[in-house]
């Protein structure tokens, strides 16, 4: 195996990022190395690029990904190159406490080494400079290298640019309402925030059968995705007591499920309080560090309410990512439309100007010429 040189996505300094070439290592034991064929444009790569996130530079930015096995290293034996897989952001260990107790999810293993390999070192270089990768994987690049802990073997049979969103959107926001909150059949469910997150959050819960589905967003477009995508209902929040408009929509009542998809505590205090005596609050927006949800210590008890956080959709990857594909192919998860425009590597600005004007349901960069 040789190294390979690869163009990739930057991160030098806050809001300073751009396409540079680099030299990409064989993978080491335990690893794998994979040509990228799309990867999801997300709020967390807008995040690492606005230090909302702590990072080391210089960073190859991208997690949302997914493409073909190139090679493997040493001891990898259920996967092959050929292969396709789809990445998850969480490596996962498999032998800690929180594994063992069918949560790997949040497994800790991948944050013990920020911006570097599992065991420390690092596979990207320009030069004799060292390049950090976003955990663990730097998707925004044409080649990586990542732990065969975030590498998963999905069906050939589905588009990569689709299957690349089960990494990070699909996981996060179908899981939450599955696998965190167990959204009920039957059930109302308001979602504040219909970005990718969200519009996943509406299909997961539109999936389980709840028969009355709320979107919540500023942005007109969006409100209409979250339509298209399975709410029954929609409402712009300027203006309004956005608590009181979901409690008349619910009879007074409130949702039996409330997730905030964005991660500000704010919202995240409407959720809440537009949730139901006894019903259940996902938070599933990752907030800005230092800053906190005020709850009300007397109301909080009486109301028996639950509060989850939901940490990537609570979310198994070995085995959820292919049944999240299967529910694309019978029809029941639309992963088409998530997909509503296609970028090259070299626009890469272009594809964060329309996340941060919300342009998308969900932007991918592609690489592979099929996919565009």
């Amino acid at each position: 195996m040789s190294v390979l040189k690869s163009k990739a996505v930057i991160l030098r300094g806050v809001g300073e990022y751009g396409v540079e070439e680099v030299t990409v290592d064989p993978p080491k034991a335990g690893e794998v190395r994979v040509k990228m064929a799309a990867t999801g444009v997300c709020g967390s790569d807008l995040s690492a690029i606005n230090a909302n996130l702590a990072v080391i530079y210089p960073l190859v930015l991208g997690h949302e990904g997914a493409g073909v096995v190139e090679s493997v290293g040493e001891g990898v034996t259920h996967l092959e190159p050929g292969d396709h897989v789809a990445l998850s952001f969480v490596p996962f260990c498999g032998t800690c406490y929180v594994c063992e107790h069918q949560q790997p999810n949040l497994c800790r293993v991948g944050r013990s080494a920020p911006g570097t390999m599992l065991d420390g070192t690092i596979r990207i270089h320009k030069g004799d400079e060292d390049i950090f990768t976003l955990v663990q994987l730097g998707a925004m690049a044409e080649y990586i290298v990542a732990p065969v802990a975030s590498v998963v073997k999905v069906d050939k049979a589905v588009p990569l640019d689709r299957a690349a969103l089960v990494g990070c959107a699909i996981m996060t926001g179908v899981g939450a309402a599955i696998n965190t909150a167990e959204v009920k059949p039957g059930s109302t469910v308001v979602v504040f925030g219909c970005g990718g997150v969200g519009l996943s959050i509406i299909q997961g819960a539109k999936i389980a059968g709840a028969s009355k589905i709320i979107g919540v967003d500023l942005a007109e477009n969006k409100l209409e995705l979250a339509e298209k995508f399975g709410a029954t209902d929609v409402i712009n929040p300027e203006g309004k007591n956005i608590v009181k408009e979901i409690r008349k929509m619910t009879k007074g009542v409130g949702a039996d499920y409330g997730f905030e998809a964005i991660g500000n505590s704010v919202v995240m205090g409407q959720a809440y309080n537009a949730t139901r005596e006894g019903g259940v609050f996902t938070a599933v927006g990752l907030g800005k560090p230092g800053t906190n949800l005020e709850i009300n210590a007397y109301s909080l008890p009486l109301s028996g309410r639950t509060i989850k956080g939901s940490m990537y959709g609570s979310g198994n990857p070995p085995r959820d990512f292919p049944m999240l594909l299967d529910l694309y192919q019978v029809g029941k998860l639309n992963l088409d439309d998530m997909v509503t425009q296609r970028y090259s590597i070299d626009q890469v600005v272009d594809a964060f100007d329309d996340l941060k004007a919300n342009a998308n349901a969900r932007g991918v960069i592609v690489f592979d010429e099929a996919l565009k």
